[in-house]
């Protein structure tokens, strides 16, 4: 079975449907605030926790020698940091059940 993605629109659309309160704009605008406030947490080192849902966070890589595979030639690679996200216990059970 394939697997069905989800994007930010798809999610807006999503929300939308499930609750009749908010307008559109009225969710988009919650959900590129929230997303902002993540990457600007994450920018800052910090982590964020969604309790039942998971933590965001980042991790370093070290500065490394690699190689272009085009080429063969070794490249130096500079340390750089990227986003790390761990599920929380209560979200992996719900997708096993």
């Amino acid at each position: 079975m394939p697997i069905k993605k989800m994007n930010k629109s798809d999610l807006i659309s999503n929300i939308l449907n499930k609750s009749n309160s908010f307008s559109k704009d009225d969710i988009e605008k919650s959900l590129n605030s929230i997303l902002n406030l993540i990457t600007q947490s994450l920018a800052n080192k910090d982590r964020v926790e969604v309790r039942n849902f998971g933590t965001f966070s980042i991790r370093s890589r070290d500065e490394r020698l690699s190689r272009n595979p085009k080429t063969g030639t070794s490249v130096l690679v500079e340390a750089k940091s990227h986003p790390y996200f761990r599920s929380s216990k209560d979200l992996k059970q719900s997708l096993n059940k």
